[in-house]
């Protein structure tokens, strides 16, 4: 009873960090999405060297850890006199590292359109670039509703390695309390809580959508 009393006093504090969370989720998703989609057209376009920059970015945004591009940006950058405040460098790691992953989703959803769709487009007089932003793309979002939605619930999860950057998120105030208090196992059961707590909405809210978007089809 005691513990359980334990865990419901620390949810006060790490509640007080919800704002930070969102905003470093929402900054991220924001970036990932618009250059995730940029990176995926530039994937499947006819120039080599488009190919060529977006698939090394891809490569070295999945190929290396996110803690440690995150721990570059804010650490490294500062050598070469771009100074980042931990938000802000927050933000721009998860954004790059989730844009590279996002990059493949929208490629695959883009191909996945039937051809016959942008041939119809074409047949009425479209360009192709307005055959691919008319047609195509609208079509291939709702492909990729459901793994963008799963991989803003990882997004918001990730926010917790922010702490090695110094940004006070959920895990870095429960860092805080515990060397202050010592309720180890009191303090990070309830950061679980409200991670887990955080989580299942999001889930619950990602099915939903794609219900609607299938209801649509």
């Amino acid at each position: 009873m005691e513990f359980i009393q334990n865990v419901i006093g620390v949810f006060p504090d790490l509640i007080k960090a919800i704002p930070v969370v969102a905003q470093l989720a929402v900054g991220a998703m924001v970036l990932a999405l618009t250059l995730g989609l940029l990176v995926a057209l530039a994937r499947i376009s006819q120039s080599w060297i488009l190919r060529g920059i977006s698939t090394v970015f891809v490569e070295v945004m999945r190929g290396t850890p996110l803690l440690v591009q995150l721990v570059y940006i804010y650490f490294v950058l500062p050598v070469i006199g771009i100074q980042l405040d931990p938000i802000m460098a927050g933000i721009i790691g998860l954004g790059l590292n989730y844009a590279a992953y996002l990059s493949e989703v929208y490629r695959t959803s883009i191909l996945a359109v039937d051809s016959g769709q942008t041939e119809a487009a074409l047949s009425l007089g479209y360009t192709p670039t307005k055959a691919l932003w008319r047609i195509v793309i609208p079509q291939s979002f709702k492909i990729a509703l459901g793994p963008i939605g799963n991989y803003f619930i990882a997004m918001v999860k990730d926010t917790a390695l922010t702490s090695v950057i110094a940004v006070s998120e959920i895990l870095k105030t429960a860092n805080t309390l515990n060397a202050q208090t010592f309720q180890t196992v009191e303090i990070y059961t309830a950061a679980a809580l409200l991670y887990l707590a955080l989580s299942l909405p999001l889930s619950r809210l990602v099915i939903v959508l794609e219900r609607k978007a299938r209801a649509r089809a």
